[in-house]
């Protein structure tokens, strides 16, 4: 094959009867580099290829993208707009379905205004469509309620992010550095599973002498490689961070004069952390105290270091908090802003660093400006062309959202390439949500859980049939590019929003030909911003491999270090915070005695509605199960592989047991990929972080029942 690898610059090649598309995956923020392989006879697809040349993954491919071809001419696709008569779905004609959008959303407005409409929206998609996803709620529908499922997946990062260093990029330092840090503190993220590609770079350093600190509930293949395995309580990363960033100091491990000059709130800081001593700490988390402090030591004495987080760390009730205290182990080390050091969360999604930047939250416009900053809606409503008067005020979050629909407000949503039937905790709510619904609209490609309540479902195009582009987990922005038409009569996002928007009497502010139509816009809008992509275009991306922002302008190199003179704060110094220990939102009880945690596994992707689709994914991993250590079972006379009944103060469900000694002894895990009665989140906690309105999926109070 390496006479096929591409080249700089060189994008879409031949071979054998076969068109080789130059791209990125499908599912997470890694965004692999792969070519689709199109057949040049027949134009069909015929698999895929890992790009060896692509600077962050090296030709390597999870099980997901190895078969993410597999979704795109699948059965299962949805051919033609569908819409519900008397219970049941019928194909109908594009013109049909739109011309039943435009009266019913036109109807309800004219009955309960304007913020009886909303979107909620998704960042398995392009920065292109991500970006018209909140110039389509705003401007078409003129209403305020609009969010998207990043809300349960990256919020707390972004919200801790923000308040620490003033700017949210997910990694202050591309990862193709990683290989040369000397030491990694990962917390809350199962890394060979849910980010299985990036396991490389860290083999690398550790082949050059780098250790790992894994911060997990459970010894996950992640777990077994670290030097020090942190197996804490769920929902008490707040209390281990204190107890470490304790130690930093106790020991004198803090670089002091880069905190003097770049840091405010030290003071505040040691403060309050003076109480989370390695005993108290021992105590809150129920981690052995001599495994905190090796911790410490190896974190405290390394030259180049990095702290990486994921959902278990954010997905909290204070997720925000543990973000900022996490992050303040790299401060006080100062390792902001240098080679190979720095901060880095482990995005989810495809395009969860771009789709939150630029409108699809509640609060901002494009370029990560603020919806209540005047002077930004004077300028975005400049370049969509209206007045600042029209321009909606902020809304509420995605979970919010559901109670505004139970207390009358919400009358219609539109889903656009989101699954909250699944990925909604206390999902059963939402169930009842969707019910009480006027008019759902639904953009999918294939019925999911959430079409299922849908009154309209508009087929929409895979990953393949369009282009565009993503900001990948580093903040490297980079190319889709598209590998064959769209099948059947499915029309990309972008030109659905048009359609309808030309119905509602706004088709002038969506005239777009073509993607790159809309990225020039785009660029436009971010210009200015936090999230400036003005200097990137698409000649840039391909001939660099992808272009980092801030990129303020076309001759500007990009950003792959941020932060290395000073912060995005008004006075440029980051934020040290001072956290109280709190317990998470729900605790153990007599009658509800264990901890749930919720997660991924390497054969699914979040709502499943792909990924179960695939039968070879299927049969590695083919039900939910409730993994528990041997004790705890033996406590219920319990066996491997019978069936339990897990319950929550929320609900309850069926599932097989899986014994393993890798996890404590006083939890439940599982994972969360499924729908229906085999949703986890019918059990989860919705308790909403106050900063990130983040619900609470990862720890809740739980009881376990023999069948």
């Amino acid at each position: 094959m390496s006479e096929f690898i591409s080249k700089p610059g060189v994008k879409n090649l031949q071979r054998d009867g076969e068109k080789l598309i130059t791209t990125h995956c499908s599912y997470c923020g890694m965004q692999c580099g792969m070519h689709i392989r199109v057949s040049e006879r027949t134009g069909e697809i015929k698999g895929v290829e890992p790009r060896y040349d692509w600077p962050v993954t090296l030709g390597k491919l999870c099980p997901k993208g190895v078969t993410a071809y597999q979704q795109i001419d699948h059965p299962d696709r949805i051919k033609r707009p569908l819409i519900k008569k008397n219970g049941e779905f019928i194909e109908s004609s594009w013109d049909e379905a739109l011309s039943l959008i435009e009266r019913k959303f036109t109807e309800l407005q004219e009955k309960h205004g304007k913020d009886s409409l909303s979107v909620f929206g998704g960042v398995s998609m392009t920065n292109e469509k991500c970006y018209l996803v909140g110039k389509y709620a705003r401007v078409a529908l003129g209403t305020r309620f609009i969010d998207y499922n990043g809300r349960f997946c990256m919020s707390s990062a972004a919200g801790g992010f923000n308040q620490t260093f003033g700017l949210d990029r997910g990694s202050t330092l591309p990862w193709t550095e990683l290989e040369h840090s000397d030491c990694f503190l990962i917390a809350g993220s199962n890394t060979a599973e849910c980010h299985p590609t990036s396991i490389q770079m860290f083999w690398k350093a550790r082949d050059k002498g780098a250790k790992m600190i894994v911060v997990d509930p459970r010894e996950t293949p992640t777990a077994r490689i670290a030097d020090v395995h942190l197996d804490l309580k769920p929902g008490t990363d707040s209390a281990l961070a204190n107890g470490l960033l304790h130690l930093i100091i106790k020991e004198g491990y803090v670089d002091q004069e880069y905190v003097d000059e770049r840091c405010n709130n030290y003071e505040e800081l040691k403060a309050s952390v003076e109480a989370f001593t390695p005993d108290h700490t021992a105590s809150l988390t129920g981690v052995d105290k001599e495994k905190i402090i090796k911790a410490a030591h190896i974190f405290g004495q390394s030259p180049r270091s990095v702290v990486m987080f994921a959902r278990g760390v954010e997905q909290q009730s204070k997720g925000v908090d543990n973000v900022t205290l996490y992050s303040a182990l790299a401060l006080l080390r100062g390792q902001i802003g240098k080679f190979a050091s720095g901060v880095a969360t482990f995005t989810g999604q495809g395009n969860g660093q771009g789709g939150r930047e630029h409108g699809q939250k509640s609060d901002l416009l494009p370029g990560y400006r603020k919806l209540t900053d005047p002077e930004a809606v004077k300028y975005i409503s400049k370049v969509w062309g209206i007045e600042p008067e029209e321009m909606p005020k902020p809304g509420v979050s995605a979970y919010e959202m559901f109670d505004e629909i139970h207390n009358g407000t919400i009358k219609a949503m539109h889903v656009i390439c989101s699954n909250p039937a699944v990925s909604s905790p206390n999902v059963e709510y939402a169930w009842e949500a969707f019910k009480k619904l006027d008019f759902l609209v639904v953009n999918d490609f294939f019925l999911s859980e959430t079409a299922e309540f849908a009154d309209v479902v508009l087929p929409t195009t895979t990953w393949a049939e369009d282009e565009g582009t993503t900001t990948n987990l580093e903040g490297r922005v980079i190319r889709i590019r598209k590998a064959i038409e769209p099948l059947h009569e499915s029309k990309p996002d972008w030109e659905i929003f048009g359609e309808i928007a030309k119905r509602l009497g706004k088709g002038k502010h969506f005239n777009y030909k073509n993607p790159r139509e809309i990225f020039e816009e785009f660029r436009i809008a971010t210009k200015g911003g936090k999230a400036d992509y003005s200097g990137i275009t698409y000649e840039r991306i391909d001939k660099e491999d992808g272009v980092f922002w801030p990129c303020p302008s076309e001759d500007h190199p990009g950003t792959p270090t941020i932060f290395k003179d000073k912060f995005s704060t008004p006075d440029g110094k980051a934020n040290l915070p001072a956290v109280a220990w709190k317990e998470p939102g729900e605790i153990p009880t007599k009658e509800f005695p264990l901890r749930l945690t919720t997660g991924r596994v390497v054969y699914h992707y979040l709502s499943g509605n792909q990924t179960r689709r695939i039968d070879f994914l299927m049969e590695q991993c083919p039900v939910p199960y409730a993994e528990m250590h041997p004790e705890l079972a033996s406590q219920y006379n319990m066996r491997d592989g019978e069936m339990i009944k897990l319950s929550t103060p929320r609900s309850s469900m069926e599932l097989e047991v899986k014994l393993t000694k890798a996890t404590r002894n006083d939890i439940v895990f599982v994972p969360y990929h499924w729908g229906k009665e085999l949703s986890v989140n019918k059990l989860t906690n919705p308790s909403l972080d106050p900063i990130s309105r983040m619900p609470e999926f990862k720890v809740c109070s739980a009881k376990i029942e023999k069948l």
